[in-house]
Order: structure tokens, then sequence, then C-alpha cells
């Protein structure tokens, strides 16, 4: 409670801290190819057009096709058949040198359709049902886990791109701080004021900061591609981002609230519980399978061979009724039996493991958001101190009162703290929609 409190308060004073109001709008179909990109725009294409979304949605028309296969059992198995059959010799007999008497005939004629059907499993088949019902459940379980985590995956790309493009805009405002820099350097070689360490040393803070600009630039690159694949945006089209991190944050639960939410709504806690009970009807089943089956069949059709002419076709019906008790499946009953029983106790413990795991990241990503909005503030006073003392080192250096590493220092010392404060707001920015993601939230 305290800590919440303390989120509060400080997120509070952070006026500049963080977050994207949250602008739920939908685009139409006319959208120009250069509008701006918002988040709940790049979220919406990744329903649109993700490959591994729509590969899950078809998991869930599977498995919904697999549980009618499950009640297929609960109706009669209806079939046709028809067949000949040439049989030479046949048996006859003959009496008093009369013509002999065939018991059947050479050509042999046999259709039926034939209706069976299982009358009595014990359970089996109710069993069978529950268990596809809970597979088509945990089907659209994993489809809604893959959405929430695309979904979060374009967060985390769509905010790292705008933190990584103000992060090279504060490199490329040192870079030109420091050309200045060099410039004056040089004029004042020229005049003999300073050295030429002066100057190799500018160049190599120059280069530095170049050679991270280049770093940045090519994590922006990957991080653009890969929200271009996510999205399915072609390579065409501008990446034009329209975000900001001046929002702020705010918790309004404490953490035994938020704990409470996150147990009633994470995915992963529902699709462990799924687990366990398929589980425990697998167990069912599996204690099932010593006890006997009742199949009954019904078949009407047309044969030949029946006295008093063999050869005439006639009507047919017949009907059986079997009884299959199993004695002994060579170990394999006990086996399952035993097979199951593991299995229901693995799945309590990955239940119980996931719900320690969503207290986990609940107080943890907490702590996070507590952390980030108190840099907010620290940052924010290192950068106003980064700016007067930069200003005060360029009027000393331009008035010959402070070497050419004080200068440097300085620049590098702003560039810090700007980085810092971006940071900080980057930081903050992620742990609230990662709070919203642990508490259960779908960006959907």
């Amino acid at each position: 409670m305290k800590t919440t409190k303390r989120i509060t308060k400080t997120a509070s004073i952070a006026a500049t801290a963080l977050m994207l109001a949250w602008p739920w709008t939908v685009a139409t179909a006319d959208e120009p190819a250069n509008a701006p990109l918002t988040l709940d725009r790049a979220i919406q294409l990744v329903g649109e057009n993700n490959p591994a979304l729509h590969a899950a949605t078809e998991d869930v028309s599977a498995a919904d096709a697999r549980v009618t296969q499950s009640r297929s059992a609960c109706y009669p198995q209806i079939s046709a058949s028809a067949g000949y059959t040439a049989i030479t010799p046949v048996s006859e007999m003959s009496f008093g040198g009369g013509a002999p008497l065939k018991f059947m005939p050479n050509d042999n004629y046999d259709a039926k359709v034939t209706a069976k059907m299982e009358l009595l499993d014990f359970g089996r088949r109710g069993g069978n049902i529950d268990l596809a019902l809970s597979g088509k459940k945990m089907a659209e379980q994993t489809l809604e886990l893959s959405r929430r985590e695309l979904s979060w995956q374009t967060v985390q790309l769509f905010y790292g791109i705008l933190f990584l493009r103000e992060s090279i805009k504060v490199e490329e405002t040192e870079i030109a701080a420091l050309n200045k820099a060099l410039d004056y350097t040089k004029k004042r070689y020229q005049a003999g004021t300073a050295t030429p360490f002066d100057i190799f040393s500018t160049e190599v803070r120059i280069a530095a900061a170049r050679n991270r600009t280049l770093d940045m630039e090519h994590e922006l690159r990957r991080n653009e591609l890969t929200l271009r694949r996510i999205t399915g945006l072609a390579e065409s089209n501008p990446l034009l981002l329209h975000g900001s991190f001046a929002v702020t944050a705010t918790i309004d639960h404490s953490n035994s609230e938020l704990v409470a939410q996150a147990l009633a709504q994470r995915l992963e806690l529902k699709l462990s519980r799924e687990g366990e009970t398929v589980a425990k009807q697998r167990q069912s089943l599996a204690m099932k399978e010593s006890l006997p089956v009742v199949t009954g069949a019904l078949s009407y059709g047309f044969i030949n061979g029946y006295q008093p002419d063999i050869y005439h076709i006639r009507n047919n019906v017949a009907g059986n009724l079997h009884l299959e008790v199993p004695l002994f499946t060579g170990y394999r009953t006990s086996a399952k039996q035993q097979e199951s029983a593991a299995m229901l106790r693995a799945a309590t413990q990955r239940r119980v493991d996931t719900q320690q795991q969503i207290k986990n990241d609940v107080d943890e990503t907490i702590h996070a958001l507590d952390t980030s909005s108190e840099k907010m503030v620290t940052t924010e006073v290192q950068v106003k101190q980064a700016e007067l003392a930069a200003q005060h080192a360029r009027s000393r250096y331009e008035n010959g009162m402070a070497t050419t590493l004080d200068l440097l220092d300085t620049e590098a010392s702003l560039a810090q703290a700007g980085l810092a404060r971006l940071q900080a707001a980057y930081a903050c920015i992620l742990n609230t929609y990662k709070l919203k993601r642990a508490t259960g939230v779908i960006f959907w």
C-alpha cells in the first residue's frame, strides 16, 4: 500500500512523465498511405495482417471441428455395402439319380445398409466430448494470448522507434555542438591560443558520438523492419509514427487489488487451469479403459442363396448385439492410468507456478514503474543543471576562461542528461503498459 501511494505521489509530481494517451480511433479503408501511424492503428493492423494470428484462428476452427468429431459417437454410424462372390464348385447332392441339388449358388450377391452404434460405454463418449470442448477453449485462449503478446510487442516496437529517433536527435545535437566547438578551437589554434591536442580531443568526441548514432540507427532500422513485418506495412509506405511521451501516469489501486485483478484476468493462468481440467478428463477416461462396451448393429438389404430358390434375391434383415470386456491389454490400461495421474500432478504444479509468476510480475512492474517515475524527477533536475553548466562553459570558453576539455565535458554531460531523461520517459511509458499487461489487460 505504501508503495502504491509513493508511485501515485511521484507520478503526480512528474508532470512531464510519461505515457501516451490511449487514442482508440478506427482508421477508415480509404486512409492515405502516408497518414501518421498511431499506436491503436498499428495494433489494428497486426490483427488484420499478422500470419501468426491467422494461424491461431485456424487452430480454433480445427478445434471446433474436433468437437464435432467427438460428438459423432453419439449418433449411429450408417454405411452401405455391396458385394459379389463367385464360388466353384459348390456343395450339391442328388437323390435317386435325379438332378443334383445345390446348397448355394455359384453367383452370390449381397447389398445392404448397416447402422452401428455404441449403446453403452460407461461415459467414454461424454468424456471425449468434454476433452474436445476443453481443447477448443484452450485454442481460443491461445488465440487471445497471441493477440496480447503481439499487441505488447507492437507497443514495445512503437515506443522503441520513438525513443531511438529522439535519442538520435539528442546525439545529433551533441555532434552539432561539438562541431561548433571544433570550429572555434581551430580558430584559436590558428591564433596560437589552442594546441593540436585540443583539436584532436574534440574530433575524438565527435567520432564517438557518431559511432553511438550509427548503433542507434542500426537498432532503429531493425525495429522498423520488425514493426513492418508484424503489421504487414509495405516497405514503400513511410513509417510516420504519431506518439508522445508526455502524459502523467498514476496507479489507483493497491498492490493486492492489482494482484487479484491479474489472477482473475491473466490468460496464462486460464490456460494452466484449463490444462489441469484436461488432465483430469484424461485421467477419468483412463480409469474407464477397463470397462465393457456394448455395441448394437442393424442392417437391411438384399441377398440370394436361400432355399427353396437359391438364385432368387430376397429382402434381408439382421440385428446384432455385441458385448466386449477387456480382460488383459498388455498393461496398457494401467500404464495409461499412471501416465494420466502424473500429467495431472504436473498440470497442478504448472498452475501453482503460473500463479506465483503472475504475483511476481505485478510486484516487479509496480516497483519498476515507481523507479522510473522517480527518475523522471531527478533527470529533469539534471537536465536543467547540465543546460546551465553548458551555457556557462561555452561563454567561459569563448572568453578564454575554460579549457577545451572543460567544454567537451559539459557538452557530454548535457547529452547524457538528455538521454537519461528520455530513457526515464521511455521506461516509464513501457512500465505503464507492462503493468496493464501484467494485470491481464489486452490492448485490442
